[in-house]
């Protein structure tokens, strides 16, 4: 009971709490619990921005399990013939978050099926969404192994501060992902050549009209199994670089992995293609600077001005997404010590410059869909910058997609790879 007197309040949890009022002095006492609301809302919003740790978060050992019936499950694909993305396996993951009801709910694994959304969620109108991008493989010896999927979640949960999404625990999140790739072991490949990939999913389902912080979420993750990113393989891609395209500026989200970031490539990289271009050299600014490549971080194996070979990518700031590859790669060839490794501006005018005296070497990006994808040429305005990136004896883009390979799918142990048990 709310007061005296009043009838008693209907909570309709399906999209956020609805209430029931049936007389004008209930309605007086909506209006005060509805602010109160609002306002614990916008104070949950505001402390989100300032501390990534969940005030409140799902656990894992609430999870519960609704598995497909036998008539709902699919056939195996074969994994020669994976594309990416197309195909899903039988089951999803799914936690609802209402803050009237005091958060996050509990998870739920149920069969792969539609969302079912008001019109009127923020998602379709705000894009307030984000997602991750990681995989479950199979190793040599039986075992499937997640990579480094702590650093997913640390992304994720700075995507959401972002985007004014709740935050939560990236350990129990894991640990629900973890239960889902079990469930659905079967659909992950038995190659080398083949893995299945994870995508959790956050969107903001308040059925209202306005822009403002949220008061009802979900959080879902589906897999897919999947080959390779590029139908070409290992074949070295033509980049289209145009500077009067942006990807991302200082001050904005580049850095976040959010919808948001991608709908407007697709009519550069549909145009790039139209071209007889693979990808798109992503530049920034008067000095057009490189950022990144299609959906990938970017990487330059070159002779600088001192005569030191160098493995230079783009340092982080705020134009470029913080990958998981990226990072690996770094401390890998720290690790080797074998040639300078920097985090640094790199411009159009030192690729042309280099170019010219025959010191470029290697240029390749980097992703969790891709591993490393090597680059030949950079188009750009009216001259074409070639790289000798395959014709290398022995590059460093296959070297180190060997290495990362290698702890993904259990060839070598190592605490990146975590087995899912």
């Amino acid at each position: 009971m709310v007061r005296s007197g009043l009838r008693q309040l209907v909570l309709r949890p399906k999209f956020g709490t609805q209430l029931r009022c049936v007389h004008s002095e209930e309605k007086k006492w909506q209006s005060v619990a509805a602010a109160t609301a609002t306002a614990a809302s916008l104070s949950a919003c505001a402390n989100a921005q300032e501390n990534l740790q969940p005030m409140h978060t799902f656990k894992y050992s609430d999870t519960t399990v609704r598995l497909a019936e036998p008539h709902q499950l699919q056939p195996k694909p074969d994994a020669a013939g994976l594309q990416f993305g197309k195909l899903f396996t039988d089951h999803m993951l799914k936690i609802e978050y209402h803050q009237r009801l005091g958060g996050w709910q509990k998870p739920v694994i149920t069969p792969f099926e539609n969302l079912v959304l008001h019109p009127a969620a923020k998602v379709l109108h705000y894009a307030v969404e984000l997602f991750e991008g990681m995989k479950a493989y199979r190793g040599v010896d039986g075992r499937i192994r997640l990579f480094r999927p702590e650093k997913n979640m640390e992304r994720m949960n700075r995507s959401a501060v972002r985007s004014g999404l709740p935050t939560f625990s990236g350990e129990e999140l894991i640990k629900c992902l973890s239960r889902l790739v079990s469930i659905d072991q079967e659909w992950v490949p038995h190659s080398e050549s083949s893995s299945l990939y994870i995508r959790p999913t956050l969107i903001g389902i308040d059925p209202s009209l306005g822009v403002a912080c949220l008061e009802s979420a979900l959080l879902y993750a589906i897999l897919s199994p999947v080959g390779a990113y590029f139908s070409s393989g290992f074949q070295p891609v033509s980049l289209m670089a145009d500077p009067q395209y942006t990807r991302a500026f200082p001050g904005g989200c580049g850095d976040r992995k959010m919808g948001s970031n991608y709908a407007p490539t697709i009519h550069v990289q549909h145009e790039a293609n139209l071209r007889g271009y693979q990808q798109v050299l992503w530049l920034y600014g008067p000095e057009e600077q490189l950022t990144e490549v299609g959906t990938m971080n970017i990487f330059v194996l070159l002779i600088n001005d001192e005569g030191e070979l160098e493995l230079v990518t783009p340092n982080l700031d705020g134009l470029i997404l913080p990958g998981v590859t990226r990072m690996s790669i770094l401390e890998l060839t720290r690790g080797w010590n074998e040639f300078k490794v920097s985090e640094r501006k790199i411009t159009m005018g030192e690729m042309i410059h280099s170019m010219n005296e025959n010191r470029l070497v290697e240029m390749f990006g980097a992703g969790t869909a891709c591993i490393v994808s090597p680059v030949a040429s950079i188009h750009y305005k009216d001259m074409t910058i070639k790289i000798p990136t395959g014709s290398q004896e022995n590059p460093l883009y296959r070297r180190l997609e060997r290495a990362l390979t290698s702890i993904q799918y259990g060839r070598v142990e190592h605490p990146w790879a975590v087995p899912i048990d």
